[in-house]
């Protein structure tokens, strides 16, 4: 089982400043309670029920970004 390092120890170890580690520890836990306003999916695309060639993935979520955005000008690359 691995051991814990305490912020010290392990800020020495990573060549960081004590302060560091605890900024980190702190950011890592409130991600790890953090309430996203959408979901992670948020967008569906109808299809046809295959999948779908690179190609054709590539053009039809550029026309649904121009509808989205109203733009009709700009090719794909």
């Amino acid at each position: 089982m691995r051991r814990r390092l305490p912020p010290k120890e392990a800020a020495k170890r990573r060549g960081i400043s004590e302060a560091e580690i605890i900024r980190q520890g702190i950011h890592l836990a409130a991600m790890a309670n953090r309430v996203w306003d959408e979901p992670l999916f948020s967008r569906t695309f109808e299809g046809p029920g295959r999948t779908l060639p690179k190609s054709e993935v590539r053009d039809t979520v550029a026309e649904a970004v121009r509808r989205e955005t109203g733009s009709d000008s700009g090719s794909a690359a």
